[in-house]
């Protein structure tokens, strides 16, 4: 379960909603860019797990993708079956899912693993993920990344206590690519990682906008790393065995991913 989020916080009072919006809509686009050219999958099942009032339809838009969202409110969930945002759905926790293995061609988090990491390990998320996903299919997470500036400071801010004050609230984690890729690893898939944006959704709208031209770099094996927001795409190969979710591993985490 993601914390809540305090909105009278240092950033967010300096911050423009139209200014966001520059950031957003391009981040949807790039996002959109890479995996119509890496993920290499024009249709399926796909799964949003701790999907919030966020599933990605437009990530994945019918009726070439079913989409299937979870999170932890059955209000939340029966909203977005109505809705006709997700196609089915149902409430459950991250790491305890009861869906039956190679399930689904994507298994998708959505600014969800960071909240995961300020609760618990990893690990069990991604090796229920790899459980889930069919032979050729993918893991695919967007995050935020900490060697970025933005992110090395943010994480500095959260291990000051100052978290909350900053940017309203303790769990918004920057991820380490390389843990990333290791996490991807040891649950048995192969990582790919990109950078989606470089920018800020804070800067001005300006420099936002001359930064989206270096966009295109992230998926520069060397450059990737140091995005500001980051795609891993932890591929499940046609050979590979299926890894078993272990109890040792850790305790399951519930979701709910925010953008603050």
């Amino acid at each position: 379960m993601s914390q809540p989020h305090d909105a009278d916080n240092l950033l967010d009072r300096h911050s423009e909603p139209a200014t966001l919006q520059v950031h957003y809509d391009h981040e949807e686009r790039r996002e959109r860019a890479l995996l119509g050219r890496r993920l290499g999958l024009g249709a399926g099942e796909v799964l949003s797990v701790g999907c919030g009032w966020h599933p990605e339809r437009q990530l994945f838009p019918a009726p070439r993708w079913r989409l299937t969202g979870v999170d932890i409110e059955p209000a939340m969930i029966e909203h977005l079956v109505a809705s006709g945002e997700i196609d089915a759905g149902q409430p459950g926790r991250a790491g305890a899912l009861d869906f039956p293995p190679a399930s689904f061609d994507v298994v998708l988090y959505r600014l969800v693993l960071h909240h995961v990491a300020f609760q618990a390990p990893l690990a069990p998320v991604f090796a229920e993920a790899a459980r889930l996903v069919r032979p050729g299919g993918a893991l695919v997470a967007i995050e935020p990344g900490l060697w970025h500036p933005v992110g090395a400071a943010l994480g500095l801010a959260n291990r000051a206590g100052l978290g909350t004050r900053i940017h309203g609230t303790p769990d918004d984690i920057p991820l380490s690519p390389t843990l990333l890729a290791r996490e991807a690893r040891a649950a048995g898939l192969e990582p790919e990682l990109h950078a989606v944006t470089f920018g800020w959704r804070r800067l001005p709208q300006p420099v936002q906008r001359a930064l989206h031209r270096i966009d295109p770099l992230g998926s520069r094996k060397r450059l990737a790393p140091l995005g500001h927001t980051l795609m891993l795409i932890a591929r499940r190969s046609s050979a590979s065995a299926m890894p078993k979710l272990g109890a040792s591993t850790g305790p399951p985490t519930g979701l709910q991913p925010s953008r603050s």
